[in-house]
């Protein structure tokens, strides 16, 4: 039933959840399989609940919600072999307080809070046991789930695409890479009042526990309730977060979890917490997006698509009037980048308008065309960040803050 449902949305259809697996408990069914089987399928989940309402009904959406921050946590005996594996049998000594119930259970590891004895309070994510194993088999079996499904045509070969989503799944589950990262970003953003990052505690962190300190605050989908204003300026910060991952940084966090987000509400921060699909970005793509945003800006459609071509959404190979649709695709997802007023994320009909173009390409069955592997990460950011600026209702001038990436 659930192949049905993929197919419908290919098609172009809005899917008749109730008919194929929509029922609450069939929903919640899912969302409990999903939580016990972890990494890479549970990922699947974590991006379906993601949506806003757009192609999932809101029930359904709602209850895979709790995949963004609750796995089945490891049961107390294993979570003491994993520490003991890496700390020793008396790692406990070194601790004042160690809470063993999870205050955040996700696709690869669980989050718990502890107190050392030399004072520091810490956030500690512990890896679930057999991860970085099961990687492959993982992405192997659902793309053999796809492939069977019909939904590929035959000639169609995603195997550059499989081999980048094990490798980004590996270097997710690589914590002391992710320590690294953690720390990269704190440099970066240490004079930017806007943004907290954890600190790293390099001498508790091992390849499956990363050490950090505790950071409060509440859920940053919980701002939907704070005042219009509030919301505005903590989108703007995220967008700008963005811009300067992609064109500052040239390295961005391309996990777009709405768990990865916290907002404290005293100091008026946004908590970054997750880096562990941290990816450094090619300059000349860099390059090249940089030339897209500026034609964009330009409303220079001619210019629009050689930027297309360069970084790789055509080739040759594509036909003309799946050309013309990719260009008025991108032409619709660029026209906020011109309005130079706010741009009211919550409106309905900007996010029909986009997913009608990319269905209507969706459905000819003629078009298969992956873009650049590279581009699939940072389209994943792009639109985890618009979904949450479309859950916040928030209404941000985008113009003001991607006109000085303008070349």
């Amino acid at each position: 039933m659930a192949v049905n449902g993929v197919r419908q949305l290919v098609q172009g259809q809005r899917p008749n959840w109730n008919g194929l697996l929509l029922s609450p408990a069939n929903a919640r069914k899912l969302a409990d399989q999903l939580a016990q089987m972890r990494g890479a399928a549970m990922k699947v989940g974590q991006l379906m609940s993601m949506d806003s309402g757009t192609m999932l009904p809101p029930e359904f959406a709602q209850i895979l919600a709790r995949l963004r921050s609750e796995a089945e946590p490891m049961p107390p005996s294993q979570l003491k072999k994993v520490l003991t594996q890496y700390w020793g049998p008396q790692w406990l000594q070194q601790f004042a307080s160690f809470d063993v119930r999870p205050i955040a259970a996700a696709s690869i590891g669980q989050v718990h809070r502890a107190k050392t004895k030399d004072g520091r309070e810490l956030a500690l994510k512990i890896q679930y046991p057999g991860i970085r194993k099961s990687i492959d088999s993982d992405v192997d079996n659902i793309a053999m789930l796809i492939k069977m499904s019909g939904l590929l045509p035959k000639g169609l070969d995603i195997a550059s695409l499989l081999d980048q989503a094990k490798q980004q799944l590996h270097d997710e589950a690589q914590y002391q890479r992710e320590g690294q990262y953690l720390q990269h970003f704190g440099r970066l953003l240490a004079d930017n009042n806007h943004f907290q990052v954890p600190v790293l505690y390099g001498d508790l962190t091992t390849p499956d526990i990363l050490a950090m300190s505790y950071v409060s605050g509440h859920p940053i989908e919980a701002l939907a309730s704070a005042p219009q204003a509030e919301r505005d300026r903590v989108v703007g910060l995220l967008i700008q977060l963005l811009l300067f991952e992609l064109f500052d940084f040239q390295l961005m966090q391309t996990d777009p979890n709405f768990a990865n987000y916290k907002y404290n509400p005293e100091t008026k921060q946004v908590v970054l917490l997750d880096f562990g699909a941290t990816r450094a970005l090619c300059p000349t793509l860099v390059k090249q997006f940089r030339r897209l945003l500026n034609s964009g800006l330009e409303n220079d459609k001619d210019a629009i698509l050689d930027s297309m071509h360069e970084i790789g959404y055509c080739d040759d190979t594509i036909l003309p009037h799946h050309q013309t649709a990719l260009l008025n695709l991108f032409d619709l997802i660029l026209s906020p980048f011109r309005h130079d007023a706010a741009f009211d994320f919550s409106d309905g009909m900007f996010a029909a308008q986009v997913r009608d173009a990319a269905m209507a390409l969706g459905k000819d069955g003629d078009f298969w065309h992956i873009p650049p592997v590279e581009t699939l990460f940072l389209h994943r950011k792009f639109g985890g960040i618009y979904l949450l600026a479309n859950k916040l209702g928030a209404r941000v001038n985008v113009r003001q803050l991607v006109t000085p990436y303008g070349e």
